[in-house]
């Protein structure tokens, strides 16, 4: 009976590894993601990102993370995006110095801004998905910028720089998803 069940148990893990590969890969990138964003604040501080204008050296690593968090509502379900964000804020935590609040306030800002990324997303994906990307990653990295400044550091000093450097990341992610989907669907057309 035992080997029964541990044979079900394994046959259904399996099944479910295999028919979500990208899902667990996208949750892995989304992870990883948050936990870079925290961990560069703590090692790197607060960078010029240009013009002028200096933020939090994650900016880089959370602005990847919004089109992370897109591509994984195709392929996973809002479980897979939160449970990514809590576990991403849960392993910021154990990092030193002012981490708690770092992971606290990042937390709180991926949670809040993936539910109007989600309100954004959803319904313009079904349309244009790169639109749809465009659209939720600007309100989603707003509003993170403004939770994550005001929970993390109790002020908006790098509001700025937060958002033009989330910017830069996700036209550059955008971009690569374009031009990826350009070359795929080119190819099946060619096929």
């Amino acid at each position: 009976m035992v080997d029964w069940v541990i044979y079900s148990y394994n046959t259904r893990m399996k099944n479910f590894i295999l028919n979500n590969q990208l899902a667990i890969a996208l949750w892995i990138s989304f992870v990883a993601t948050v936990y870079a964003a925290n961990w560069a604040i703590t090692e790197f501080g607060y960078p010029s990102i240009g013009f002028g204008l200096t933020a939090p050296a994650g900016v880089y690593f959370a602005g990847i993370a919004f089109t992370l968090r897109d591509l994984l509502h195709v392929k996973g379900n809002r479980f897979w995006i939160i449970s990514a964000i809590i576990v991403g804020a849960l392993l910021s935590g154990i990092l030193e110095s002012d981490a708690q609040r770092i992971a606290l306030g990042s937390g709180l800002a991926f949670l809040l801004s993936e539910t109007a990324d989600w309100l954004v997303y959803s319904p313009i994906s079904k349309k244009n998905w790169l639109i749809a990307v465009l659209g939720s990653n600007t309100v989603g990295l707003v509003l993170d910028s403004v939770i994550f400044l005001s929970v993390a550091f109790g002020s908006l000093e790098y509001i700025e720089g937060q958002i033009v450097g989330k910017a830069y990341m996700t036209l550059a992610a955008i971009l690569v998803l374009a031009i990826a989907r350009f070359y795929i669907r080119k190819s099946t057309k060619q096929a």
